[in-house]
């Protein structure tokens, strides 16, 4: 009996954090659906959301047609960028929570870069 197509993501994504949680960095998650993409700035400890910026806020709406494309990853990368900026952290751990570094991820991975954060 095969896995299915869900259950490998979250296999990998548990892979993922219990690398990210040996190096005790600041993990920047995404998640996304077929609408939606969202980033969180996790603390070290899991506990505590520093940031987060998605495609559902309303300064991101107004500016988007539609929230599940590249266009709309690379602007929710810019804003956790700024929000990380914003309450001083500058290095995070990339956990893309198992999805493939492939279009919506990584145009948001490279925009967060541009934005000014290392991972």
């Amino acid at each position: 009996m095969s896995i299915g197509k869900k259950e490998a993501r979250v296999r990998r994504a548990r892979q993922t954090r219990a690398r990210i949680a040996g190096q005790r960095a600041n993990r920047l998650v995404v998640s996304r659906s077929n609408l939606h993409i969202y980033a969180q700035i996790i603390a070290p400890n899991g506990q505590q959301v520093l940031a987060s910026a998605s495609t559902l806020e309303a300064d991101v709406r107004k500016d988007l047609k539609n929230g599940g494309n590249k266009g709309a990853a690379a602007l929710v990368g810019k804003r956790i960028a700024e929000k990380a900026k914003a309450i001083g952290v500058s290095a995070v751990a990339f956990d893309r929570a198992g999805f493939r570094y492939h279009g919506r991820v990584k145009a948001l991975a490279d925009a967060a870069r541009e934005g000014g954060l290392e991972f």
